[in-house]
C-alpha cells in the first residue's frame, strides 16, 4: 500500500501558493533546508519546517545524474511529484533553467507536480554563461502569465546567477545583479535569489535597491544564520549543502564497516 497522499488538487495549490508566499518575512526570513527525495522531505516537516524546497543538485545526484540540468527532465519532475505526495507543506522545485520547457509547459507540469513554487536561473546551460536579462525577463512574464491562467498565485523564485561568474570588479557585479534583479521583479518574480553573494554589506545593499523579497544561499553552519537575518533577506536556502553533508556521513560510515571487517 502507498504511504504517499492523492495528488494535490488546484484549490489545495492556491492556498499554498499564498501560505509560501506570505512566509516572505523580513527579520523572520523563511528557511529552507532543501531536500532532495520523500525522506529527506519528510525529515524537514517532521522537524517543524513551514516548507519543503527541493535541491536540484541533491534530487540529480540522488537519481545518478550531476546538476545544470543533466537530469532528464522526466524523471526530476518524478521526483519532485514524488516529494510533494509525501509531505503535506507547501513545496517549491528546483527547477534550474526550466530545461528547454516552454514557460506554459513549465508551469503546467509543476503544478501537476504539486508543487506551489519554483526556482528558475538565468543561466543558459547550453551556450554557457548567463541568459541576456531581457530575454529572461520575458521568460519570467510568460511564467507569470502561464500561471494566471492556471489560477495559481505560483511563487516564482528567480535566480541571478551573476556571483557564479568573473566580473572586471565586485561593484560591477553587484550593479548587474541588481539591474537583473530589478527586471525580474518588473516582469513578475515574487522573490529574487542572488546566489553566491557572500559580502553582508552587499547583501544589504541588494535588499535596500531592489526593494522586494530577497533569498540567499546559507553558505556555513546554521551559526551563520544570524548574520544573515541582520541583512533583511526573507529567504535563506541551504541549497545542496545537507545533502552533501548526509552522502558525506554514509561514506564514513561505509568506511567505518569496511575497516571493522579487515582481518
Amino acid at each position: 500500500m502507498s504511504c504517499l497522499a492523492p495528488p494535490r488538487t488546484r484549490s489545495q495549490l492556491v492556498e499554498q501558493a499564498r501560505a509560501l508566499l506570505a512566509l516572505h518575512l523580513a527579520g523572520q526570513p523563511l528557511v529552507l533546508p532543501n531536500a532532495w527525495d520523500a525522506g529527506s522531505a519528510r525529515a524537514v516537516e517532521k522537524a517543524g519546517f513551514s516548507v519543503v524546497a527541493t535541491t536540484s543538485a541533491g534530487v540529480a545526484r540522488s537519481l545518478g545524474f550531476e546538476d545544470h540540468q543533466a537530469a532528464p527532465v522526466e524523471e526530476m519532475l518524478a521526483a519532485a511529484a514524488r516529494i510533494a505526495r509525501a509531505v503535506s507543506l507547501p513545496v517549491n522545485v528546483d527547477f534550474e533553467a526550466g530545461y528547454g520547457l516552454a514557460p506554459a509547459t513549465v508551469i503546467e507540469r509543476l503544478l501537476e507536480a504539486g508543487a506551489a513554487g519554483c526556482n528558475i536561473e538565468d543561466t543558459d546551460h547550453a551556450a554557457g554563461g548567463l541568459v541576456p536579462p531581457a530575454a529572461q525577463a520575458e521568460r519570467i512574464a510568460d511564467l507569470r502569465q502561464a500561471a494566471s491562467r492556471a489560477g495559481v498565485p505560483f511563487v516564482l523564485n528567480a535566480r541571478v546567477d551573476v556571483f557564479l561568474h568573473d566580473f572586471p570588479s565586485e561593484e560591477a557585479r553587484l550593479e548587474e545583479g541588481i539591474r537583473r534583479a530589478e527586471l525580474y521583479r518588473d516582469a513578475g518574480a515574487d522573490c529574487v535569489y542572488p546566489i553566491l553573494i557572500r559580502d553582508a554589506a552587499a547583501i544589504a545593499r541588494f535588499v535596500r535597491t531592489v526593494r522586494c523579497p530577497v533569498n540567499v544561499l546559507a553558505m556555513g553552519s546554521a551559526a551563520a544564520l544570524p548574520a544573515l537575518v541582520a541583512t533583511g533577506v526573507h529567504r535563506i536556502s541551504f541549497g545542496s549543502s545537507l545533502h552533501a553533508q548526509s552522502m558525506r556521513e554514509l561514506q564514513g560510515a561505509l568506511e567505518a564497516i569496511g575497516v571493522s571487517l579487515q582481518p
